[in-house]
């Protein structure tokens, strides 16, 4: 299998992810490798990070190009995928959030403001097949129950981990919530793990090797 030469601009998701500091968020060779078959057999990829709208590569440049987790940084989202599809020949790969299903998460009982935050935050996945035009394909990815990744459907099944600040700073979301919302999340939830609560309705996960939820690879192709 031919590795390709990835070319990382406006902080690529991949190369931001392993410069962070936290331990609570490293890439997932599981899920990359789910972002890997998107890109198929490209030689050149550009992986677009938080900067996207004046991309400086003159058009099909790139055999294929790819955000991760990127995509709803951007001030002008359509005007960022434009740029993308301009300069790639193949495949244009967003791993992404589908908002439309983000508060099916258990963590909405404990802190809806979160999840409401990150429904915001994200483009559905309408509008990005939409803007990226071409064909194209949505495809929900199984989130491992050891995930590293960090955000927050990572801890589907290990739902003490989110009790640590640090943890939870590794999710975006948080830091747009005041101090109220983290003291009765992490109250609450501390209540119901002791009570035994949270296992008699959520228990079940905690043995789900995987978990599918919000996570997508949106894969449009000219």
């Amino acid at each position: 299998m031919t590795t390709p030469t990835r070319t990382p601009y406006g902080g690529g998701a991949i190369g931001s992810l392993r410069a962070g500091h936290s331990p609570h968020r490293r890439p997932d060779e599981r899920i990359a490798r789910f972002v890997a078959e998107a890109l198929g057999d490209a030689r050149t990829v550009l992986d677009v990070g938080a900067v996207a709208a004046d991309l400086p590569f003159g058009d099909g440049e790139f055999d294929a190009s790819m955000t991760l987790f990127g995509v709803h940084r951007w001030s002008d989202v359509p005007a960022g995928l434009r740029e993308m599809r301009r300069v790639t020949r193949g495949p244009v790969v967003i791993l992404t959030c589908d908002p439309a299903v983000v508060r099916d998460f258990w963590l909405y009982r404990y802190a809806p403001e979160v999840l409401d935050i990150e429904a915001l935050r994200h483009p559905t996945v309408e509008e990005l097949a939409s803007a990226l035009g071409g064909s194209g394909t949505i495809r929900t990815v199984p989130i491992p129950l050891d995930c590293t990744g960090g955000f927050n459907e990572a801890y589907y099944g290990r739902p003490e981990t989110l009790l640590d600040p640090a943890a939870r700073q590794a999710g975006s979301a948080w830091s747009f919530v005041d101090d109220r919302v983290r003291e009765h999340f992490d109250t609450t939830l501390r209540a119901d793990l002791e009570s035994g609560a949270w296992d008699e309705e959520f228990g079940h996960l905690r043995s789900r090797p995987t978990y599918e939820g919000s996570l997508v690879i949106v894969r449009a192709t000219p």
